[in-house]
């Protein structure tokens, strides 16, 4: 596993997260003032998911730096949830601009069964979808490649947002192209587009809150790591055996703590050697970030 100092990390996940804060504050502008100005209810949504977009590139920018900040006294391993805690509130503001969203839409549609016109959207509306979609889906694939790089999850909820948001565009063109195309009784598709948008943010927002909280809540690795951790330890030449290994996350860096079980008649020296080497070879499997505890134990079988 390729890792980078932090320093370098930081700047890449800002310069990316400076860029995406640019291109979604144009589109948060045009997509509300064209919505408003093209009768467009599904892009007045989209503009204010793309609001939320905006709010989360602030989240990011402001909390990247504490996140990559060296372990001191006060966090001893390091600073880490604090960008699982941005990947967190990152997934609760999709969650809200779903239900915001979806109230809109749900009242639009009701007050249309209920007689009220729906008004015809201006082909601008169109114009704005489109280059939104363009535009998102440009962000996503330059957001996620730095993202995989430097293996930041705030990076990857801001990518997945990048996405959520070209996907409500898509919804966003087809509900406004329906209304503009196919005359009166087909407009209320511009409101029903915009509930449909609020599925799709509210999908990416629990597959983005998901890890986040599991990670806050210390949930142990994916069964494939911990048999990969296993593996490892066991590999290590002076290891009997091994019991109470523990896996968990912490933002980026792994954190394993395991006892392992060698010869009672070995010097205190040779047992350091072989944690020593437990934990070399948990690094080269999982990367040098990680926070590997040792504790030796005599192997009760070896004792006499």
């Amino acid at each position: 596993m390729k890792t980078h100092t932090a320093a370098p990390e930081v700047r890449a996940i800002r310069r990316v997260t400076w860029i995406g804060f640019g291109v979604n504050a144009v589109l948060m502008v045009l997509k509300i003032l064209f919505g408003i100005y093209g009768h467009s209810d599904a892009l007045v949504a989209d503009g204010i998911h793309s609001l939320s977009d905006f709010a989360t590139d602030v989240i990011v920018i402001a909390f990247v730096g504490i996140a990559y900040k060296s372990a001191d006294s006060g966090h001893p391993y390091g600073h880490g949830k604090f960008e699982t805690f941005a990947t967190l509130v990152i997934g609760i503001f999709l969650l809200f601009a779903a239900f915001g969203i979806a109230w809109s839409g749900a009242v639009a549609i009701a007050e249309s069964a209920g007689g009220a016109p729906v008004a015809r959207p201006g082909f601008v509306a169109l114009a704005v979808a489109a280059a939104s979609i363009v535009s998102k889906e440009l962000l996503y694939r330059y957001t996620m490649s730095a993202a995989r790089h430097t293996g930041s999850p705030a990076l990857i909820a801001n990518a997945w947002h990048h996405r959520s948001d070209a996907i409500s565009s898509i919804a966003t063109l087809i509900g406004v192209s329906a209304a503009y195309f196919l005359g009166d009784r087909w407009r209320i598709l511009d409101p029903v587009a915009s509930v449909l948008i609020a599925v799709f943010i509210g999908m990416s927002a629990v597959r983005i809150c998901r890890p986040a909280v599991d990670e806050l809540l210390d949930k142990s690795l994916s069964p494939a790591q911990v048999r990969r951790a296993e593996a490892a330890i066991s590999s290590v030449e002076g290891v009997k055996r091994f019991h109470r290994l523990r896996t968990r996350r912490n933002g980026r860096r792994i954190i394993i703590d395991a006892h392992i079980k060698v010869s009672p008649r070995i010097s205190v020296l040779e047992g350091h050697a072989i944690a020593t080497g437990v934990e070399t070879a948990l690094r080269n499997e999982f990367g040098s970030d990680v926070i590997a505890n040792i504790h030796v134990e005599p192997h009760e079988s070896d004792n006499c």
